[in-house]
C-alpha cells in the first residue's frame, strides 16, 4: 500500500475540514488512506461521524501538539 495522501486543513472550522477531506477523498480509489490534520475542536466529532455516515473507515485519530491527525480509508 502506497503512504496516505495528506490534508492540512488546520485553521479551519466546522465544516470546512470534512467537507474538503470529503473533496479529497472522491477521486481516490477504495481502500486508498487519507491523512487529515485540523485543529477544530468539533473534528473530533465530526470525522467519526462523517466516516460512519459516509462508509469510510476511521484508523486512527492521533493528537499531536496542537491539531489531531485523522487517518481515514476509504471505503465503498
Amino acid at each position: 500500500m502506497t503512504d496516505p495522501i495528506s490534508l492540512d486543513a488546520r485553521g479551519l472550522l466546522c465544516p470546512l475540514p470534512v467537507l474538503k477531506a470529503r473533496k479529497a477523498l472522491a477521486p481516490l480509489a477504495r481502500g486508498a488512506e487519507l491523512c487529515v490534520l485540523s485543529d477544530d475542536p468539533a473534528a473530533v466529532i465530526d470525522f467519526p461521524h462523517f466516516c460512519s455516515e459516509a462508509g469510510h473507515a476511521l484508523l486512527g485519530q492521533d493528537q499531536a501538539g496542537d491539531h489531531v491527525a485523522f487517518r481515514i480509508r476509504k471505503g465503498g
